[in-house]
Order: structure tokens, then sequence, then C-alpha cells
């Protein structure tokens, strides 16, 4: 018999090893603006948006000073962010880009729109909106025809004000 998850599940949080909390800190609070929910001590700290519990954990238990997985290695591609609008998206876009960080890459892929990036540990971080489902690009039979095309940052930036 298979099972099927329930449509309302979803991604509750993210927990992360890093290297060090609080260059951490300072990337998902300081620069994504995340607020800092709870620390535990110098080992762990927890973040949210709009006042949940936590969405990012971040700890260094088993990970102090250490480095990033090197390439070709299993692991973590990427966390992703779902920002509520193209307004928001162009906002932390814009901090982004005052704070000269870099991106990796820049996508438009039909139903989204996405900021690809790596945190200071080298942990892959895609921020995104989503378009309104009517919008979605669809083929001749009707089935998902997502793409992945350049994303006009320019445009984006403009509606940041």
């Amino acid at each position: 018999m298979s099972y099927t998850a329930p449509p309302e599940t979803r991604i509750g949080h993210v927990h992360l090893k890093v290297a060090d909390l609080d260059r951490a800190i300072a990337f998902y609070s300081g620069l994504l603006g995340f607020a800092v929910t709870q620390k535990y001590g110098t080992g762990a700290a927890f973040l949210s948006a709009g006042g949940y519990h936590h969405h990012i954990g971040l700890n260094t238990w088993e990970s102090k000073g250490g480095t990033a997985p090197a390439p070709g290695h299993t692991g973590l591609y990427h966390t992703a962010f779902l920002y509520p609008s193209r307004a928001a998206l162009a906002a932390v876009l814009k901090r982004l880009v005052e704070a000269d960080y870099p991106l990796d890459g820049a996508s438009d892929h039909g139903v989204s729109e996405a900021l690809y990036l790596s945190d200071p540990d080298g942990n892959g971080v895609e921020l995104y909106r989503d378009r309104p489902e009517a919008e979605w690009p669809r083929d001749s039979a009707d089935a998902l025809a997502m793409v992945t095309r350049p994303l006009d940052l320019r445009a984006l930036l403009a509606e940041a004000g």
C-alpha cells in the first residue's frame, strides 16, 4: 500500500551545521533579515520571520571551525526561502546588492523567480517568489512546463523602490 503525504504538509525549518555561529547569524539575520528568536549559549541559535518559533536553526555542535564539504560529495544542495511577493524578493535583492554580497545565479523558472547564493559556510541558499498558479507555463497537454531562463535583475531591483 502506498502512502501520500497530506497536501498541507510543509517544510517547517532547516537546521544547519555552521563553522562560526556569529558569522552565520550575521548572514541570516543581519543580511537576510531573519530575527534571532533564541540562542543556546555560544553553540546554537534559532531564527525566524514573522514571530514563528524558528525557520532556521544554526549550530556549531559538530562543526565549529569546520570547512564546507568538498564538491562532488553528498549533502544539502540548498535551502529555499519563499518570499510573499515580487516586491519582497526585490527588497532582499537590494540588500544583497547594497552589501556587495555575490549571487551565484538568478533564474526565471516560469513558475517562480529565484536568486541563488551561498551562505558563509558554503551552504546553497535560494530566495524566491512563486507566480500565481494561473500564470504557470503549461504545454499543449496542460502539463507543467517549467523553464530556466535568466532573471532580469535590473527589472526586479526597480521594484525595490
